[in-house]
């Protein structure tokens, strides 16, 4: 008994003393004589001593134990660490990270799995560390908030497996896809609801979301909005302008956003005086005024001084002042509500660009990008040039966002350009379906590449069809070719129009063209542009019936034309879609018989302007007129005349005016045209704007005169010999005149899902006594 007392006296007095003496080392720093690891299974006892801060033969200092363990848990090896100095040796104990086996996704079915891998850091072979599941878990949440499916719920679940390997498992429930439902703006009086929600490239949700991602809501497509908004008040005048707030509002359900922006418009200015100014040596400023753009008495446009600046920076340094700078001095009079502008021109700082680097663009290619600068490596640094290729690329289209920060270079004089952009998705497939009251039902497929294998280039492949005709078209186009302001594009085009059975005629034809053209683009000055083109294309004529007029009879079978021309485009609107204010005017001129069978000078002009009678009610006016002639004793073809009605002047059916055939009463077309219209546009009362409704009231006047189908017409019953029937001389003939149509009416506008669509209603007040009139049409509001 005595005996077991004194041993078990003996083993607690044993271990007080280790403890004792463990105590003393680690507060009284005692040297180190041995390292050991403990609970390591793959990774190598050197490896973990790799990391600590104090080795063997060193005291032990507890700060650089705890360093250790930092050092240790950083390295994501490790689910638990422990140092423990034990006499006089210092344990390190560690819990390794289980091995990823396997990594896996699971109720994912609106995102692949193979996108969802390329997302996530985690992969097979890794270690696993609670850290990275929770970053991984929120990259999966973010692509799926990108897709607008902002209820989805992500859990990451292990599967244990054996030799400390586990299976990874993230468990998706996806919820429902969160949709844009309403787009509001508040404070808004000089613009509508409708027009600024053509202005952002957000839009609200509908029937036709499957056919575009611009109703999910993103919030990087948000911001961008915002810019958007701001750059169109300040392009309108109102320089004061503010977005106050932007906010998205998800609703109660989780299933759709709202997105409100709540905007300060401030007062509309006008450009007051406009002067150029030089601090420069030397230099004289009358030789760069020339290059204003803006002008006294215009409503106020930061684009056009921007612009401006860059067009007198461009010629400084043309003048050999490489480092001057344009600088817009901007004064305010808020009484009169003008700007007046005086562009400084000024020594800038003697900066060069050593280097220009692109960082982003993981599609599109860096020449795409470089293009874009009017300055190049080598080049005097000015910050008006630089800041205007910023928002050159911006307006590709291609980019989220663009930044270009400026960094020292390897001298005091030089710097470094760094352009950092967030690319985005530039191709759309799109699907339309619709009514006409020319054509009936229609549809059209098309896909559209803004951005082509990331060169820049634009593609489209379209396909239509209608009651009445369908066709196919591939077109490409280079903007920059060989490196210059130079747009280069090809075409390729079937058509068919069948009119045997439809609204043109009772008894008719069909007309099949096939065929291609070249074409070359460029900029004159600002807003005015030169298109040339060729164009090779056969045209077929066929299934002529019986009692079709004998002009389509003389020119039944296969004609080719062969055909140059040009048009010029002078563009001033405020907006393409939907424009209050501005002019644009185009004239283009074709001629056939560069070879071919056929010869013809075709010449068309049109213009339009548009002018606010108040902020919500615009005035629009468009002229319209053309004229084809046929050269070398040819006369012009049925299929190459001006068909016109309902779409040119309303009240009439589709070509429902102009010359027809005396026997058959079939429209033969007309050799000459022209429409004017004058239409006031407005909100309808009592109706929301969000719908997208507005009404107009209208006044058209033109005519359709001159055909050349009576010649054709002797020309085949002297080729066939007859004389009776529609060939006797009381019958060949054309009803043609040159007197004055004119029509009121008014006008039901939609901005649809689809596009701007309107219905027509309409009275014919002057017409001739062959043309054939209609009161209601409906159809794509495409006219202006």
């Amino acid at each position: 008994m005595t005996l077991v007392l004194f041993a078990a006296a003996m083993t607690v007095t044993v271990t007080a003393g280790a403890i004792y003496s463990t105590e003393v080392f680690a507060q009284g720093g005692g040297v180190v004589r041995d390292i050991k690891v403990v609970g390591n299974r793959r990774i190598e006892p050197e490896t973990v001593k790799s990391y600590l801060t104090f080795t063997a033969g060193q005291r032990y200092d507890a700060y650089k134990a705890d360093e250790s363990l930092r050092a240790l848990f950083a390295t994501g090896l490790f689910q638990d660490v422990r140092i423990t100095p034990q006499g006089s040796s210092v344990v390190i104990a560690v819990v390794e990270n289980p091995l990823i086996n396997r990594v896996a996704f699971e109720g994912n079915t609106e995102v692949k799995s193979d996108t969802l891998s390329a997302e996530v850091q985690l992969k097979a072979r890794t270690m696993y560390t609670r850290a990275k599941v929770q970053a991984d878990v929120q990259r999966v949440l973010d692509v799926y908030r990108r897709q607008g499916y902002y209820a989805t719920q992500v859990d990451a679940q292990i599967i244990e497996l054996d030799n400390n390997r586990i299976d990874l498992v993230f468990e998706i429930r996806e919820g429902p896809e969160t949709k844009v439902v309403g787009i509001n703006f508040i404070g808004n009086q000089s613009f509508s609801d409708t027009e600024l929600r053509g202005v952002i490239t957000t839009t609200e949700s509908s029937f036709l979301d499957f056919l575009k991602p611009t109703s999910v809501y993103d919030p990087d497509r948000f911001n961008l909005d915002r810019e958007l908004l701001r750059r169109y008040y300040l392009k309108n005048g109102y320089a004061d302008m503010r977005v106050m707030s932007a906010v998205a509002d998800v609703d109660q359900e989780g299933k759709g956003f709202f997105l409100t922006f709540t905007i300060d418009e401030g007062p509309q200015y006008f450009f007051g005086g406009v002067d150029v100014e030089s601090t420069l040596p030397a230099f004289a400023a009358e030789t760069v005024r020339g290059n204003l753009l803006t002008k006294p008495g215009d409503v106020y446009n930061a684009e056009l001084v921007d612009r401006t600046a860059e067009r007198l920076t461009v010629s400084v340094a043309e003048q050999g002042f490489a480092f001057g700078q344009v600088r817009p001095r901007i004064d305010r009079d808020p009484v009169n509500r003008t700007i007046s502008v005086t562009y400084v021109v000024e020594q800038g700082p003697r900066l060069y660009i050593e280097r220009i680097n692109v960082v982003g663009n993981y599609r599109t290619e860096d020449y795409v990008i470089r293009r874009e600068f009017r300055v190049a490596e080598g080049d005097a640094y000015n910050k008006i040039m630089v800041d205007q290729a910023r928002l050159r690329l911006l307006a590709l289209g291609f980019f989220k966002d663009v930044k270009v920060n400026r960094e020292p270079g390897s001298a005091p004089d030089r710097v470094v350009l760094s352009v950092v952009v967030e690319e985005q998705s530039t191709g759309e497939l799109s699907f339309a379906a619709g009514y006409s009251s020319a054509e009936g039902l229609l549809g059209e497929v098309s896909y559209t590449e803004r951005n082509l294998l990331g060169t820049g280039q634009y593609l489209q492949v379209k396909v239509t069809g209608s009651q009445v005709s369908g066709g196919a078209e591939v077109s490409w186009t280079e903007p920059r070719f060989l490196d210059r302001n130079l747009s280069f594009g090809l075409d390729a085009f079937a058509r068919n129009s069948d009119y045997t059975s439809s609204s043109y005629t009772d008894a008719g034809y069909a007309d099949l063209k096939i065929g291609g053209s070249v074409r070359f683009g460029f900029a004159l000055i600002d807003s005015l542009w030169l298109n040339t083109n060729y164009t090779l294309m056969s045209d077929e004529v066929y299934d002529v019936a019986d009692g079709s007029s004998l002009a389509v009879k003389q020119i039944e079978g296969t004609s080719v034309i062969s055909s140059v021309g040009y048009s010029l485009i002078y563009d001033t609107r405020n907006n393409r879609k939907n424009p209050s204010r501005g002019f644009y005017f185009s004239f283009a001129q074709d001629v056939a018989g560069v070879g071919g069978d056929v010869n013809y000078i075709r010449s068309i002009a049109e213009g339009r302007g548009y002018y606010p009678i108040t902020k919500q009610i615009t005035l629009v006016g468009r002229a319209i007129g053309g004229n084809i002639t046929g050269w070398d004793d040819q006369n012009v073809r049925i299929v190459d005349s001006f068909f016109k009605g309902g779409e040119t002047i309303r009240g009439f059916a589709t070509a429902g005016l102009g010359p027809r055939d005396q026997y058959t009463d079939d429209p033969v077309g007309g050799k000459n045209f022209w429409a004017a219209t004058a239409e006031v546009r407005f909100p309808l009362p009592f109706i929301p704007d969000d719908l997208g409704f507005g009404g107009a009231v209208f006044a058209d006047v033109g005519s359709v005169w001159g055909s050349d189908a009576s010649k054709y017409a002797h020309q085949y019953c002297t080729k066939t010999g007859s004389d009776t029937g529609q060939c006797a001389p009381g019958n060949i003939g054309t009803f043609d005149s040159n007197d004055i149509r004119a029509s009121v009416g008014a006008s039901i506008l939609w901005n649809s899902p689809v596009g701007p669509l309107r219905a027509d209603f309409a009275y014919a007040l002057a017409k001739a006594s062959y043309d054939e009139t209609q009161v209601f049409r409906f159809g794509a509001a495409t006219k202006f």
